[in-house]
Parts: C-alpha cells; sequence; structure tokens
C-alpha cells in the first residue's frame, strides 16, 4: 500500500505505484558528490526516516560517489519493502577531479547497470534512466545505440522500465520510438521554464516528468518575486518552489535531496503548502 498522505498523492510509474513526493540520494555523498559523508549515521537515518515516513521513490545513481549512495541505500533498507521503488540512472563516470564523463557506450552501460544491481543488492532494476547530455546540460544527438542497449538489458529481465535523463525533446522522441519509457529526468524549476510544452506533452501520455534543481539558476530579479511570495506566506522560498512543481502538473514527481532528517521533513511540510491563485499567477511570471 502507498501512502497518500504526502503532498501531491502517488503517480505509477509503468506499473509501480509511487508517491509524487520522493527522496533524491545525490546528497547523502561526500562534498562534490564524491567520497562518503561526513556523517554516515546521519545519511542512514536520513533514509529510514524518509520510508518511515512514507516516501516510495528513490532516486540513486552508482556515479553518486561513486558507488556510495548505492551502498548507503542498501544498508539502510534491505531488504527492501515491497512499495519502495529505486530509480537509478546510467551513462556518466565520474574522474579524478569530480567531474562527469559521459559513459554511454554499450559496454560501459552493461557494467553500469550490474554495477547498480550489485551495490543496492537487487535481482532486477525498478527503473533505469539514460543520462544524456553533459554537465552544461541537454545536448543534441542520437540515444538510439545507447537506449538500444538498454532495451536489451530489459529484455533479459535485468531492468522493469527505462527513463531518459538531461534530454532533448528530440531525444525523448527517439528514445519512445525504439521502446516505452515511464519519465522524463530533466533541469525545470519556476526560472527555467524550457520544458513546458515536454511536460505537458508528457502528462497528455501518462509518463512522468522529474525535475532536477527546483530552485537553480535564479537571477536576483527572479529570486526577488520568489522571496516576496515566500515572505507573503511566511515561508521558505524552497517551500514555495516545490509546492508550486507539485501545482504545475500531475505528472510532475518531485525528488528534493538532503542529508539532514530534519531538512527532510521541512521539505515535505514546504511542497505542501498552499497557493491562491494569485500566488500562482504572481509566480508564473518568473519563467515567463
Amino acid at each position: 500500500m502507498v501512502s497518500t498522505s504526502l503532498p501531491g498523492g502517488t503517480w505509477t510509474l509503468g506499473d509501480l505505484p509511487v508517491t509524487r513526493f520522493g527522496y533524491g540520494a545525490m546528497q547523502l555523498a561526500g562534498p562534490w558528490v564524491m567520497g562518503p559523508p561526513a556523517d554516515r549515521g546521519g545519511a542512514l537515518a536520513v533514509l529510514r526516516a524518509a520510508v518511515e515516513l512514507g516516501i516510495t521513490h528513490i532516486d540513486t545513481s552508482e556515479a553518486y560517489g561513486p558507488h556510495v549512495t548505492n551502498q548507503l541505500i542498501r544498508e539502510a533498507l534491505h531488504p527492501y519493502p515491497d512499495s519502495l521503488n529505486i530509480v537509478t540512472k546510467v551513462g556518466a563516470n565520474r574522474d579524478q577531479q569530480g567531474g562527469w564523463p559521459p559513459a554511454r557506450d554499450p559496454e560501459s552501460l552493461r557494467r553500469s547497470v550490474h554495477e547498480n544491481l550489485e551495490t543496492l543488492g537487487l535481482d532486477v532494476l525498478d527503473l533505469v534512466n539514460l543520462r544524456l547530455g553533459d554537465a552544461a546540460g541537454a545536448q543534441p544527438g542520437s540515444v538510439a545505440e545507447a537506449f538500444e542497449t538498454l532495451v536489451g538489458l530489459q529484455q533479459q529481465g535485468l531492468i522493469r522500465h527505462l527513463g531518459v535523463s538531461n534530454a532533448t525533446p528530440e531525444q525523448v522522441a527517439e528514445a519512445q520510438a525504439i521502446a516505452p519509457i515511464v519519465c522524463v529526468q530533466n533541469m525545470y524549476n519556476l526560472a527555467h521554464r524550457q520544458d513546458d510544452e515536454l511536460i505537458d506533452a508528457l502528462a497528455e501520455q501518462g509518463i512522468a516528468y522529474v525535475p532536477f534543481f527546483p530552485l537553480g539558476g535564479f537571477s536576483p530579479l527572479q529570486s526577488s518575486v520568489l522571496s516576496t511570495v515566500a515572505a507573503r506566506l511566511e515561508a521558505a522560498p524552497m517551500s514555495v518552489a516545490l509546492a508550486w512543481l507539485l501545482r504545475r502538473s500531475p505528472n510532475i514527481l518531485l525528488i528534493p535531496g538532503t542529508s539532514s532528517t530534519t531538512h527532510l521533513r521541512e521539505n515535505i511540510a514546504g511542497a505542501a503548502l498552499p497557493l491562491s491563485d494569485d500566488d500562482l499567477a504572481e509566480l508564473d511570471k518568473i519563467g515567463r
């Protein structure tokens, strides 16, 4: 049974019911998503608290650490509750400088899928997103070879569902022409509305959209508008931004990350913040 007490209710990823308010594990690794956390016990506590609070969607990647967040998830939560769905991504490695070099050749993708299975302690991955583009964002180019590699692993029974991340609308369409996808994970927030049309098109198809950097890239002017609304509501700007995302479209799933159980609870309460039509109209001007 999936909890409905979290803000936003639930969504179904393929055949996997999840809470629209999820948890992103990236921040559990060390600084710059490299190495172990300073407080390992605290990191484990956050993961356990997320599940105890009813979250059934955890986002991770073998590249976080690398290996660190997957190992923490397994230590904290294995054997996993039947209701919990763990989403991972492949398509990038880490280098010694903390960069994210692409790793989308077939051999690298196969190795990454097997590493995720091993570190998470799973026989099959619920959902694997193919990470495209680079650290600067989505980049044009064919996804066929990489996505077909993941489809082959899906056909082998190692992956239940597929998605794409950091993708252009054209790449989303190309992937869909090869095999069904259940989600798109891209940068999107109040200030960066480049995927508005894509979100609406995906909603019509019953496909989830998972925004990352929900409060990233604001200019001072945009931040002043957000801060004004937040002050009026006696709320934090992050709370307003999360609440707006849940109101933006029913197919938007949130995965805010934190290494603090207190902050986790604050994010949940913030996403539940009621926004009036006037609040929404004022916020809507930020990204327009």
